[in-house]
């Protein structure tokens, strides 16, 4: 059957807001950037050339309305953007520290992205997709989680590759048991998984990180792992090979939105080499171009508006 899309992503759609200097008052002055891993992901498939669309919801309010307009300025196909009339679009205050590092603080009690339903999931959609893309963002909560896993089964029974990156943010979880947990069910679905250093720690209670990503390749058969470190650089793990490209060297602004561009990176490999028959040299080739595009990321505020182009990609490869 003919895809009409490349990426289809589920989950969260917000308003980053990044701390932006002072007011003439000395009051912290914020930047809205919109952001939501799953949507950021799809914005550097874009800038690649592909052809993506989101799944997700936002409120019928203000920042709702700005989200997508977003998408739709950055080529992201909204017709399965739904608008919540009753619940306002989530928001996350983003504090970064003097080293680039942050943490968040999250409007979300409930917020709208969590108020998609396994009804508003339709097949016909999902099926029109080569790569179905999600995080656990979309599975802290029932309604949410019952959407995420329809589409989920769909993607899995219509031969979709599906990639997952479990972008854990533990303030969102009633119980880091839960987010265990659903953790867990995502691997057992996914072909393709981006999983962080500390991720990897969490889930394997293993220190070392290639302990932790054996512990996983045994219990679940993931063809291709790809492990971000941050500044260190990244690795992939595919069949017994273990490949590893050290990180770029900028000067970070802040780091919101890196683990996604690489994600959007390498999810675009996947898509022009295909799971089957990478080498060592396509492992290297996919970690040294998503750590390039994942280090020029830093250097802007936000994420969905601030992806870099391949041009500039590869010119700061050179």
């Amino acid at each position: 059957m003919q895809k009409e899309f490349d990426v289809i992503a589920l989950g969260e759609l917000l308003i980053d807001f990044t701390m932006h200097g002072e007011s003439e008052q000395g009051n912290n002055l914020f930047e809205a950037c919109p952001g939501g891993a799953p949507c950021n992901v799809l914005a550097m498939l874009n800038k690649l050339g592909k052809k993506t669309a989101f799944l997700g919801k936002v409120g019928q309010d203000q920042f709702g309305t700005l989200l997508k307009a977003t998408l739709d300025d950055v080529g992201i196909d909204t017709s399965a953007l739904y608008m919540d009339q009753e619940v306002n679009t989530t928001l996350a205050f983003v504090h970064t520290f003097p080293d680039g590092d942050r943490e968040f603080s999250f409007y979300r009690n409930p917020g709208a992205d969590m108020m998609l339903t396994a009804d508003e999931v339709d097949e016909e959609f999902v099926k029109k997709a080569k790569i179905f893309h999600f995080g656990t963002l979309s599975m802290t909560h029932d309604g949410v989680r019952e959407a995420t896993k329809k589409a989920l089964k769909i993607a899995k029974d219509n031969g979709l590759v599906i990639t997952f990156d479990p972008n854990l943010r533990p303030p969102l979880w009633s119980s880091l048991e839960l987010a265990k947990e659903q953790m867990e069910y995502g691997f057992a679905y996914c072909d393709v998984l981006k999983i962080s250093d500390n991720e990897i720690q969490f889930i394997s209670g293993k220190e070392d990180y290639d302990e932790g990503i054996r512990y996983l390749q045994g219990k679940y058969q993931i063809p291709l792992i790809l492990l971000t470190m941050g500044k260190d650089g990244s690795r992939a793990y595919y069949k017994d090979m273990r490949v590893e490209v050290a990180g770029r060297v900028v000067k970070a602004i802040e780091t919101t939105g890196a683990g996604d561009t690489f994600c959007g990176s390498s999810i675009n490999y996947v898509l022009e080499h295909g799971l089957e028959n990478l080498t060592e040299e396509n492992l290297k080739e996919m970690l040294s171009f998503a750590n390039a595009a994942a280090a020029l990321i830093t250097t802007k505020k936000g994420a969905i508006r601030s992806m870099p182009e391949k041009e500039d990609v590869l010119a700061f490869m050179e």
